[in-house]
């Protein structure tokens, strides 16, 4: 079988014990490749294994979420679109962000500069289409700033409290409060 075959055995793994926690015997007893093949499959390791799930994160982000942001379509619909999306990868908020848990421990050094650019990937996208609804854009990508703060918290907080609705909360209101405009001095200040 490909090594694909195996990335969500993987992403499942790395969200539940992280970097250092997700073992090769761990990995070898989900995946049921022994360690000789899980070498041959993933000549890097366990390095290559979390690198070849951040490739598929990234391409899903590619797949279905930039799409979204990029489209024709009012800004609120945009957004409402990219958290049903996100709803589903996060399994309704049972599961944690892989991201959260790699820039963490040792992992950190290893996989940060991958981590960081598929945030500021993000977080732009999400920016542009708020430019677009006429927010400014330093205000603009301070909220794609605070989109990923809110979905991250609600995330680890649903995590902590064994909550999903603290999730399911922030993701049905984080696309008008995005959207929101307010003649304050949030855009003068921006």
């Amino acid at each position: 079988m490909p090594k694909e075959t195996y990335i969500p055995c993987l992403l499942r793994l790395f969200r539940q014990y992280g970097y250092d926690g997700a073992t090769l015997s761990k990995i070898s007893e989900a995946t049921g490749l022994g360690k000789a093949s899980l070498y041959h499959h993933f000549p890097g390791g366990k390095d290559e294994m979390v690198k070849t799930v951040l490739d598929y994160i990234e391409q899903w982000l590619a797949k279905n979420i930039l799409p979204t942001l990029h489209s024709e379509g009012d800004a609120l619909s945009r957004l409402q679109c990219m958290c049903d999306r996100l709803n589903e990868l996060y399994e309704g908020g049972q599961q944690p962000c892989l991201f959260a848990i790699l820039l963490l421990g040792s992992a950190r050094d290893v996989f940060h500069n991958q981590v960081k650019a598929v945030l500021h990937t993000w977080i732009d996208a999400i920016a542009g289409v708020l430019i677009e609804a006429g927010i400014n854009q330093k205000l603009a990508h301070h909220r794609g700033e605070d989109a990923a703060i809110m979905i991250q918290g609600a995330l680890i907080l649903s995590q902590g409290l064994d909550d999903p609705s603290v999730f399911q909360r922030v993701i049905q209101r984080l696309p008008e409060d995005l959207c929101r405009i307010e003649y304050s001095r949030e855009q003068e200040q921006a």
